[in-house]
């Protein structure tokens, strides 16, 4: 548990800091909701698949890890066929935001996955 709070913690400095970033490029205000949304999906999920790769997958890292990264894509897939519909919100912001989310703190996954 004390990894995935860790992870959990890192993940939410890195996303915030690339959100407040983004928001800086994108000036318009609905980009700037949709850069903060995007950050909110993105935090969830990677919670959520990296506690699949603990918890759930512990004697199969990879195959977790594959299945997490499944997870990612779907959501990027759910987000731009539905989530940015439903919310209104401008495409480019909220789909590229959400996938550089995905991928800085994707990067600092191994870390907390050694045994």
């Amino acid at each position: 548990m004390k990894r995935t709070l860790a992870f959990a913690g890192l993940s939410l400095l890195l996303v915030v800091g690339l959100a407040w970033l983004l928001t800086r490029l994108w000036t318009d205000p609905m980009a700037q909701q949709a850069v903060w949304f995007s950050a909110g999906i993105a935090l969830g999920i990677q919670v959520i698949g990296f506690l699949f790769v603990r918890v759930l997958v512990p004697a199969h890292v990879i195959a977790g890890w594959g299945a997490g990264m499944l997870l990612r894509f779907l959501t990027l897939v759910l987000h731009a066929l539905i989530g940015t519909r439903l919310m209104g919100y401008p495409p480019a912001p909220a789909l590229l935001s959400l996938a550089a989310f995905f991928f800085v703190s994707t990067l600092i996954e191994p870390v907390f996955l050694k045994p």
